[in-house]
């Protein structure tokens, strides 16, 4: 239920959200607001008081600090979270299965494994971050002699590959893994130094686990070659022709994988554009496709709810243990469990976990979990999937990235222009910022609160992600090529 000024989200909501900056004295749903309160921030539609939960989204989100009236201000001033500490959980299923009622094509490049690329691209991989500076001018020269015959010849530096030990080497050997086995990379250069903890022979290793096409990938030490950049170029020439065999061709929609996240979340995340990805979600199960939703702390509040929709005990048992040894992982470290919303968040309108939280998980729509996957874990399932990562940005679209994800969904309400190896579609929770900032923006959500409605934009949007994939749309991250990689670390460097 919303007005022109303020939404109810569910029924028994006693908050409503700002649609836009309401000034003090102006009456909404009946109440007049006590002070101003900016766009995506919240107003008590009841008096509250101390100790009562806050309700948003029909579940609380924390509890009243002090007495709060009716037509007040509410956020982190007068509200604290009701979460801490490690939790016990037990199955309550709600299942939804959306049956494959659907069928889409789009145009993608099938490789030789039966995999399916949405982009034709070389992609040089290094083993450590020593190589980072090399690789970028083999990039910057590849371009140059072989300009036109791929979509392009990149590099994608990291600071790792050497020194580390244990957890943290493995992550960092599984990553760029995924990055090697990717579909979207008609062909691979792997770059290594040569003395590198994370050298050819113990990678190779790795690579094994799943195979790789020698036509597809080669392999360079640059200790080993006088001249290492025209050494790499010429391998780059045998990846570029490749290449050039595969043509797109129409490819079922089942047959994509589309990454989940949401970043810089304002008031209206939760209200525009996170229920637009999760009916997205919701499409793509219908069509046999597959979704993976990361971010893990930002499940916390709200992982009951996925943990229901689990389709087996055993995958609510491999959910347990993706939020409790995430939440040991805080607790290892002496940190806050729940003290998650970012000093962005919170101006934006996001009072506690729970309220980001709820919000976020909207991204994976009402269908059934199907898999649960450790980090850079190469997706299976089709169907919703849960990935292990962090909600940093850059993190977690590398981590989705690196399990597959050829395209991924992310939306914003106070704007980034970061951006994955792979087409990474922005999508705006507010117009403003989607007018303002149209050189990082490729979608507005912020229409589902003016003259759209969720059912017809949903198809609007579904077929606009079908022209990226067809390669009909480049993605703002691919025009301004921002396009970064962050990988997970939690131990020591030597």
């Amino acid at each position: 239920m919303n007005t022109n000024n303020a939404i109810k989200i569910n029924d028994n909501d006693n908050v409503v959200v700002a649609l836009r900056n309401i000034t003090a004295g102006e009456e909404i749903f009946g109440v007049k607001a006590a002070e101003n309160i900016d766009r995506g921030h919240k107003m008590a539609l009841v008096d509250i008081k101390e100790g009562e939960n806050i309700v948003k989204y029909g579940y609380p989100i924390g509890h009243a600090t002090t007495d709060i009236k009716a037509g007040q201000w509410v956020h982190t001033h007068n509200t604290k979270t009701n979460l801490s500490g490690l939790l016990e959980y037990s199955y309550n299923p709600h299942l939804k299965d959306i049956p494959v009622t659907r069928e889409s094509t789009f145009m993608g490049y099938v490789r030789k494994d039966g995999s399916v690329g949405i982009r034709n691209e070389i992609w040089i991989v290094n083993t450590v971050g020593c190589v980072n500076r090399i690789s970028e001018a083999i990039a910057k020269e590849a371009n140059k002699r072989f300009a036109g015959r791929t979509d392009g010849i990149f590099t994608f530096t990291h600071p790792f590959g050497c020194s580390q030990l244990g957890s943290d080497h493995e992550n960092t050997q599984k990553f760029l893994a995924g990055m090697v086995r990717h579909p979207n990379a008609a062909g691979v250069l792997v770059l290594s130094l040569g003395c590198e903890n994370n050298n050819l022979n113990e990678f190779k290793k790795v690579l094994d686990k799943d195979g790789y096409d020698e036509e597809r990938v080669k392999f360079l030490i640059c200790q080993e070659q006088e001249d290492e950049v025209e050494a790499a170029l010429a391998e780059i020439e045998k990846l570029v022709e490749y290449a050039e065999q595969f043509k797109q061709e129409p490819c079922p929609a089942s047959k994509l994988v589309i990454g989940l996240k949401c970043g810089g979340s304002d008031g209206l995340s939760g209200i525009t554009a996170n229920p637009l990805i999760g009916r997205i979600s919701d499409i793509m199960v219908a069509h046999g496709g597959t979704t993976i939703l990361t971010e893990v702390p930002e499940m916390f509040g709200a992982e009951t709810i996925l943990m229901n929709r689990c389709e087996t005990p055993e995958l609510f048992d491999q959910t347990v243990d993706l939020i409790n040894n995430f939440k040991s992982y805080f607790i290892r470290y002496n940190q806050e469990v729940y003290e998650n919303p970012s000093p962005g968040n919170k101006k934006g309108g996001i009072t506690t976990l729970e309220d980001k939280s709820l919000g976020c998980t909207q991204k994976g729509g009402t269908s059934n979990v199907k898999g649960v996957l450790d980090y850079c874990e190469k997706v299976s399932a089709p169907g919703l999937n849960l990935l292990r990562g962090p909600g940093n940005d850059i993190v977690a679209i590398s981590g989705l990235m690196a399990s597959g994800c050829h395209i991924i969904l992310f939306s914003t309400g106070r704007g980034t222009p970061v951006g994955a190896p792979v087409p990474t579609i922005k999508i705006a929770t507010n117009s403003e910022l989607a007018k303002r900032k149209a050189n990082w923006i490729d979608w507005n959500a912020g229409r589902l609160v003016e003259d759209k409605d969720m059912d017809s934009y949903a198809e609007e949007f579904f077929q606009f992600i079908l022209d990226v994939a067809s390669k009909k749309q480049r993605t703002k991250n691919e025009i301004n090529d921002y396009r970064e990689i962050s990988i997970f670390k939690d131990g020591v460097t030597l």
